[in-house]
């Protein structure tokens, strides 16, 4: 006899938050992180519970194969999509455990993975399943999951971060960084990137952003003068100063009145990565977060 609907939601609420940052991981979209997620749920609910020894690995064998179901659809939709395509913004993961795995540079580089790479990868090496257990999900031998998260690895080890930068440290450079960008102080700017600087400006296509990334302090810092002339040199409101995916960052409230989130990839002292997204779409989710972390 099953369960009142109660004591199931009960049963599954302890799995969700780790099935949330598979997903996410996984997609790059806490939107579709949390549609899947559901229809985990549903699956769950319908199943005979009885019957399943493992929950956790029931549960997580069926959130990555709807990830892989939606990720055959998703390539198509990356490889149209307007400009640099980012992962939605996370706010200041509750744990230093979950920082690495969340950074920007780290989704990047997952997304530049194949969706089984990318799945055994996950499974494996950041929540830590066995390789049988991976292969059961994957419906691949083991020893083709270990070749799958070995590929994998040699992919992202570059986009891990060679420290962690102290949290006054990255709060500083950001709010630094803030002030330069937007009063238009080339001096400061100079002294807070690194010559090889990159930019990724993420519209979507509707909102104004750069195209293509920009490589070099004279591209980006021009970027930046730019916005700072067509703004007036005025500084927006600040939403949220704090971690955003693993790094430094900001969110602003724009003269358009929507948001925009600033993230900062700091190695040796210089701003080497900047990650600003600007889609609509990817943003909604933060409203009343940033709002509950304003300065």
């Amino acid at each position: 006899m099953l369960p009142p609907d109660e004591t199931v939601a009960d049963q599954f609420q302890p799995f969700r938050p780790g099935l949330i940052r598979l997903a996410y991981r996984m997609l790059g979209s806490m939107a579709e992180a949390e549609d899947v997620v559901q229809e985990a749920y549903i699956r769950w609910h319908q199943t005979d519970r009885s019957a399943i020894r493992q929950p956790a690995a029931f549960l997580s064998r069926t959130v990555t194969r709807l990830c892989l179901d939606i990720l055959k659809s998703a390539r198509h939709r990356r490889e149209t999509y307007v400009g640099p395509w980012l992962p939605e913004p996370i706010l200041e993961p509750e744990t230093d455990e979950e920082g690495e795995d969340l950074s920007l540079t780290l989704m990047m580089a997952l997304e530049r993975l194949s969706p089984l790479e990318r799945a055994a990868f996950l499974l494996h090496d950041v929540f830590g399943l066995g390789f049988d257990e991976v292969a059961a999900t994957l419906d691949r031998e083991p020893a083709a999951c270990r070749q799958l998260a070995a590929r994998a690895r040699r992919n992202v080890r570059a986009a891990r971060p060679r420290y962690t930068i102290a949290p006054d440290e990255g709060r500083r450079m950001a709010d630094a960084f803030a002030s330069a960008s937007r009063s238009g102080d080339l001096t400061a700017l100079r002294a807070l990137l690194s010559d090889n600087v990159v930019a990724y400006t993420d519209g979507g296509g509707t909102r104004n952003a750069a195209l293509n990334p920009l490589f070099g302090f004279r591209r980006v810092s021009g970027l930046f003068l730019g916005v700072a002339r067509k703004t007036n040199f005025q500084t927006p409101p600040v939403l949220y100063r704090g971690l955003i995916n693993g790094l430094p960052g900001f969110v602003t409230l724009e003269q358009d009145g929507l948001p925009q989130t600033t993230a900062l990839d700091i190695q040796d002292g210089r701003i080497v990565g900047i990650y600003v997204v600007r889609n609509p779409e990817k943003l909604r989710h933060l409203s009343a977060r940033a709002g509950a972390n304003g300065p």
